[in-house]
């Protein structure tokens, strides 16, 4: 087992070698290669445990980031000068070397990131749900992980790992490892988590979820009355749980 890391703005994690898409990795995501064959590298994720494949050449040495993407995107210029040419897009989430700082600007591997956009490695957020905002009216990616497309459990888990707290990939495993399950009738609380089979959504306030979803096909809110009616009407069935954090 060798460690790497990502070294592409957005990849997908293959369920096997040109398979299909299960979750994606951000630039300096780092993961742990098991098997390399034909160009294909099988990998596990440092950050949730999740398996799967990813082109040799997506991959890098792996190295200790500085600081991370907290803007809900960025780009790296060529020079640190808004008006230069940019030469990639990072979403939320990814992680970067910073090599020097240049004024509002800092220099990492990919070009010049506004310092506004990131911080140091070990800062965490407080709010998973101010996190998840961030991210309204990005479009509904089956499996997606990034501010260029994410799915219902993708935007739990990037609220949640932002804060510093541990989350599964999936929404099933997220219903079975986070937070402790309440009874039917209780009142609902910003930042508790509301699950039916195949997905979940934050609970952003009173009578509102926060949420991607396939209905919508973006990140939206939709108040909870509408959502669970529209949902069990349309065969996806009734709130499996309600969970708090």
């Amino acid at each position: 087992m060798t460690r790497k890391r990502i070294i592409k703005p957005v990849v997908d994690l293959l369920r096997n070698p040109d398979g299909p898409r299960d979750r994606q990795l951000l630039f300096g995501d780092e993961v742990d290669v098991f098997e390399t064959s034909d160009g294909w590298a099988r990998v596990t994720a440092k950050k949730d445990g999740y398996p799967g494949w990813v082109s040799s050449d997506q991959l890098g040495p792996e190295t200790a980031g500085t600081h991370w993407v907290t803007a809900p995107a960025t780009h790296a210029y060529e020079q640190p000068d808004m008006k230069s040419p940019d030469r990639a897009t990072l979403s939320f989430g990814s992680k970067l070397n910073v090599l020097s700082e240049h004024g509002k600007f800092l220099e990492t591997e990919l070009g010049f990131i506004p310092a506004i956009h990131a911080k140091l490695s070990e800062t965490r957020l407080t709010d998973p749900v101010a996190v998840a905002e961030l991210f309204l009216g990005t479009p509904y990616l089956w499996g997606g992980n990034s501010r260029f497309g994410i799915d219902c459990s993708g935007l739990v888990q990037a609220g949640l790992l932002a804060c510093g707290t541990p989350c599964p990939g999936d929404s099933g495993d997220q219903e079975r490892e986070l937070g402790k399950p309440l009874p039917a009738g209780t009142e609902p609380k910003r930042g508790d988590l509301l699950f039916w089979k195949g997905h979940v959504a934050w609970i952003y306030g009173e009578n509102m979820l926060l949420h991607a979803n396939a209905y919508h096909m973006d990140v939206t809110f939709e108040p909870m009355d509408q959502a669970i009616t529209r949902i069990l009407e349309q065969g996806d069935g009734p709130v499996t749980s309600h969970k708090r954090l």
